[in-house]
């Protein structure tokens, strides 16, 4: 769900306008195995040991962060990376026939860029400092932090990145500290602060040193940057520069195919990976659904914009279905902190939560539902899911089809026909699944930085064998496959 341009922030630069910023797709070769041996890696920001609590609070967490102690653990890149590469995979290939590679347990090797701190740091310091004027709105009425929040997804990935090993529980992947070591190249580039915070040809322009800072990498040039990873979580992050970085992995809300966001050939399952949102809400915990369980009175509960552009037309047709419904709650959301408790109170007390598409397939409120309790009732055609080569989605949300749901009284209909034991399975599911979404730090086994790097592991063959199939292909004899096709999804309804 995008959000929309508007005013800047009182502590931001001032402007009056913002920078806007597979066939079926392919099976990807997915783990053999979990990854579990952990190896040493550099120190870099301190967050909490592995025995402190985890936070969850993203603004708690970048406090703490920018409060710490920086220390470099890169080293640039050698003078004939290719050259080293190999050296280093021939070692693991035939040397100890017990190493590392390539056994499947062996953890996920990460090189972390140190880009210059107006890309990282200065942008992080910038929206901790604009974070209190929660006065400034987007266009749609949408807090301006809470969107960054929303898709804050590359600050959690890298602040678990960077920290010392002896405070990190990951044990899938590490970072590494020579190039030539590594299997995936991290960019820390938060596109979507500077989409939210700059003035747009200030945005534009820092997009550009961006995008020439990352290409003048001998590792990108090397591999195109296929075996690069570039957070561009909000729908219109990065976009001026986009077309420029196709071959990287994306990490992205969704794939919307309509070519608002995204334009044909630019993303696809073999390459990208779909993260889910940060979530609005407060989890609920067992102790939580215990206490709610009698509570949940309401049938059908919906709390949010509830008329979207693109995909996302499919609500107002929803509201004028069902507006005079018995136990049906739709309403029009709000911001700030009222909102919130409003949405996370109203999800608490239903059995079932409409998530409808946004502007893009997607939706904040399928994870919002997750964290509550609350059985997702999907209604996007086109949308695809976070994590989904290891989650099943059937277990805890029931999906329809936007023809079905439109017909009058159908969508009520099959949501009373649903008995009780597949109700309380899927209650079940979804307090099981809930650690898979939330975003913390340290971060935690099975959440969501963690299924993100098991993910990209899957795609780790394949990123190889296209990266040495472009660097011996003849130039202009045949065309390089880079496996771009990709048909709209077709949603059954479960």
């Amino acid at each position: 769900m995008a959000g929309k341009q508007f005013p800047s922030l009182a502590r931001a630069r001032p402007a009056s306008s913002r920078c806007l910023l597979a066939g079926a797709a392919l099976l990807f070769l997915f783990l053999a195995a979990s990854y579990f041996l952990l190896l040493p890696s550099s120190p870099g920001l301190a967050i909490p040991s592995a025995g402190s609590a985890a936070v969850t609070s993203f603004l708690a967490s970048l406090d703490r962060s920018l409060t710490s102690p920086r220390r470099s653990a890169s080293s640039a890149a050698p003078g004939d990376l290719d050259a080293a590469i190999l050296a280093e995979e021939e070692s693991r290939l035939y040397g100890d026939p017990g190493g590392a590679w390539p056994a499947a347990a062996a953890p996920l090797r990460v090189y972390v860029y140190e880009m210059p701190s107006k890309f990282t740091y200065d942008l992080l310091r910038l929206f901790r400092d604009s974070y209190r004027e929660t006065t400034n709105l987007t266009s749609n009425g949408s807090p301006v932090h809470r969107l960054v929040e929303q898709h804050s997804i590359d600050y959690w990935l890298w602040a678990d990145l960077i920290a010392p090993e002896s405070q990190r529980l990951l044990k899938n992947v590490i970072r590494v500290q020579r190039q030539e070591e590594a299997d995936i190249f991290y960019v820390p580039f938060f596109t979507t602060i500077s989409f939210f915070l700059l003035e747009k040809q200030e945005c534009k322009a820092l997009y550009r040193e961006a995008l020439k800072w990352v290409t003048d990498q001998p590792a990108w040039q090397r591999s195109e940057g296929r075996d690069h990873v570039i957070p561009v979580h909000h729908p219109w992050s990065f976009k001026s520069v986009r077309r420029f970085v196709k071959k990287a992995i994306w990490l992205l809300p969704d794939m919307d195919s309509t070519g608002n966001w995204y334009k044909p050939g630019q993303v696809y399952l073999e390459k990208d990976v779909i993260l889910p949102y940060v979530p609005n809400v407060d989890l609920c915990d067992s102790k939580c659904v215990s206490e709610t369980q009698s509570r949940r009175n309401t049938l059908l509960f919906f709390r949010g914009r509830l008329r979207r552009n693109a995909g996302g037309k499919i609500r107002s047709n929803l509201v004028t279905e069902l507006k005079d419904a018995e136990d049906v709650v739709i309403e029009e959301g709000t911001a700030g902190a009222e909102g919130k408790a409003a949405a996370q109170n109203g999800m608490r007390k239903s059995l079932f939560c409409l998530s409808p598409a946004g502007d893009t397939p997607s939706s904040a409120r399928l994870f919002d539902a997750i964290v509550s309790g609350c059985i997702p009732v999907i209604i996007s055609d086109e949308l695809e899911l976070p994590f989904e080569g290891i989650l099943d989605y059937r277990k805890i949300a029931l999906f329809v089809t936007s023809s079905d749901a439109v017909q009058p009284g159908w969508l009520v209909k099959y949501l009373r026909g649903i008995d009780a034991k597949r109700i309380r399975e899927m209650q079940s599911n979804l307090l099981k699944y809930s650690r898979h979404f939330l975003y913390s730090s340290p971060a935690q086994s099975l959440g969501p930085e963690d299924l993100t790097w098991r993910m990209i592991a899957g795609k780790l063959v394949n990123i190889k064998l296209h990266v040495r199939r472009s660097q011996r292909v003849v130039r202009g004899s045949r065309s390089v496959c880079t496996c771009d096709c990709r048909v709209g999804n077709t949603t059954r309804m479960f």
